[in-house]
């Protein structure tokens, strides 16, 4: 179980990540209205490289909105008072496992058993 301070240090590097995530969202916003400005003159290579960059853009930002659902979910975990609880055993997660990886949902043991039968 974790103390009051590791939770409250937990927390707030979720509330971190989160603020980043949603600073992130704001710029790709503004990313995409963008970017159809400015297009006179240019080539089909110009055209091309703008729309790898574009579609490279949208992934990471849908990464970031798959990852702002899994602090959300974890906070909720913190305030459900369950944070620090492995959903396959039950077992504590471990603070410096949680410092490391905040949405982790699984302890060291049953990731890497996880892990090992993905190998399969």
């Amino acid at each position: 179980m974790l103390s009051k301070e590791q939770l409250e240090e937990l927390r707030e590097r979720l509330l971190a990540e989160r603020r980043r995530l949603v600073a992130s969202a704001h710029s790709a916003l503004s990313f995409a209205m963008d970017r159809d400005r400015d297009r006179v003159g240019r080539d089909s290579l110009d055209e091309s490289t703008e729309e790898a960059m574009y579609s490279t853009e949208l992934r990471l930002h849908d990464r970031e909105k798959y990852l702002l659902a899994k602090i959300e979910a974890a906070l909720r975990r913190l305030e459900d008072g369950d944070g620090d609880e492995c959903e396959s055993c039950s077992e504590p997660i471990g603070f410096k496992r949680l410092m490391a990886r905040p949405v982790t949902t699984l302890c060291i043991d049953c990731k890497a058993e996880r892990e090992e039968s993905e190998d399969d």
